[in-house]
């Protein structure tokens, strides 16, 4: 029984030592804080709605309600843009593979062209132009 009342009041000190010490910080610091507080609910006031105010805002604009002309012109533009950037890309992937093929080619093209210039060597005969490649059929 003592040991309750022992804790109890030891638990009501503490609570009047705080409510003491909260009134002292408050004193200490001065009108500062009480002005801070009410400048940051003016700002959180502008920055935030009311929660009526916002469904009826998201009410207000349902998906059948008509889209004014900013908003169909801003969606205009946008699309327009990505299909320019999507043009651009394409483009640009068909000239790369383009570069890529006419490489390709060329060198498949020297390739063939020493060839034929090894097998002309190797079957040279010693006359010039070769007799083979000038014999006019008649």
């Amino acid at each position: 029984m003592a040991c309750r009342q022992l804790l109890l009041i030891s638990c009501l000190l503490a609570v009047v030592l705080l409510s003491m010490l909260q009134q002292g910080t408050g004193v200490s610091v001065g009108t500062r804080q009480v002005e801070g507080q009410e400048a940051q609910e003016g700002v959180e006031q502008r920055i935030f709605m009311q929660e009526s105010d916002a469904s009826n805002f998201l009410k207000r604009r349902s998906q059948r309600s008509p889209k004014s002309r900013d908003e169909v012109n801003v969606e205009k533009r946008q699309k327009l843009r990505a299909d320019e950037l999507r043009r651009e890309y394409h483009k640009e992937q068909r000239n790369e593979f383009e570069n890529f093929v006419e490489e390709q080619n060329d060198e498949q093209e020297e390739r063939r062209r020493e060839a034929i210039e090894q097998w002309r060597q190797w079957h040279y005969d010693g006359l010039y132009p070769s007799y083979l490649y000038n014999r006019h059929h008649i």
